[in-house]
């Protein structure tokens, strides 16, 4: 049987999405000066906190879009604080780096109309060592680190919803559950997409903990499982529908190219640097968040909206 002809799109906002992509190349910085900078006393004893994990979140995405050195960042939003005619102190470099380790970053989302449909996915990210054309080139060194990215986007504004980041040896699949358990919930979730790495029970039973569907493609040798909970039900459901249909069809029928778009939110986190700065685990984990929210910021501006043609 011959494949399908590749669906092709029109874009039916181009003049807002075409004003959505200037506005992510301005340069205009504002500073809200009713901002939170200096934080009001904890209460508790010993030295009170200078900055506010709002200014400790601004300096570091300044640090995140131009990808500068920390010292260099300081400078950076010290200048900006001149220009906005504003007094405000700027944490020093190793304030910087010690408050990245603990600092709790806020994602923006705007949220969608109706039940939440989440796209999940993973991806690696090198944390030291030297890049691809140099270990190919030279060897590189021996100890090459990375550190794995789980994320759960909203398939109708594709902003991030849920993210997790561990060391490379663990899998995808344990992670799923801690992905759903971010969303509130007083959350609808409609449907859960996934690749076949996440077929397991954990995953099928969370996802059904949450009233959800599941859009995870069965593995080629699948057998039903003995219906002992409403995941392995559903599950089965997939298998037969898989056998019946064909993978090829059951993909399309089901919607699960959808998850094409997490991909693409992979490759955007990238794009902000292929290797993360931050050293130690807890840094580098504040240090993805703020590229997340980055990109969410971004996402709000505008997103393109299309139509099948053809």
């Amino acid at each position: 049987m011959s494949s399908w002809a590749p669906t092709e799109y029109k874009t039916t906002n181009w003049p807002a999405y075409n004003e959505a992509l200037k506005r992510r190349g301005s340069l205009t910085v504002w500073f809200d000066p009713e901002m939170t900078w200096r934080p009001p006393p904890t209460g508790k004893r010993g030295r009170q906190p200078r900055y506010s994990d709002a200014a400790i979140q601004t300096c570091l995405t300044m640090k995140v879009l131009f990808g500068m050195p920390l010292r260099q960042t300081t400078g950076f939003v010290q200048s900006l604080l001149r220009l906005a005619g504003l007094d405000w102190s700027v944490p020093d470099f190793s304030t910087l780096s010690r408050r990245q380790g603990t600092l709790t970053v806020s994602l923006p989302y705007r949220g969608g109309i109706g039940p939440l449909n989440l796209l999940i996915d993973s991806t690696g990210i090198k944390a030291e060592g030297e890049d691809e054309w140099n270990a190919r080139k030279h060897g590189g060194p021996k100890r090459r680190i990375w550190r794995k990215i789980h994320i759960g986007i909203d398939e109708e504004t594709l902003e991030v919803r849920a993210m997790e980041v561990t060391t490379s040896n663990i899998g995808d699949a344990p992670m799923l559950p801690e992905l759903l358990d971010q969303i509130p919930p007083d959350q609808d979730i409609g449907s859960v997409t996934a690749e076949g790495a996440y077929d397991t029970r954990k995953c099928h039973d969370a996802i059904a903990a949450r009233n959800a569907h599941a859009v995870i493609p069965p593995r080629k040798n699948a057998k039903p499982w003995k219906p002992t909970a409403p995941g392995a039900i559903a599950r089965n459901e997939a298998v037969n529908a898989s056998r019946y249909l064909g993978r090829a069809i059951w993909r399309r029928w089901s919607g699960y190219r959808r998850r094409s778009r997490v991909e693409t939110k992979m490759n955007c986190i990238k794009l902000l640097g292929q290797s993360l700065m931050a050293r130690d685990f807890d840094r580098q984990v504040a240090e993805i968040q703020v590229r997340i929210a980055v990109l969410n910021r971004y996402t709000a501006l505008g997103i393109p909206v299309t139509e099948a043609v053809g």
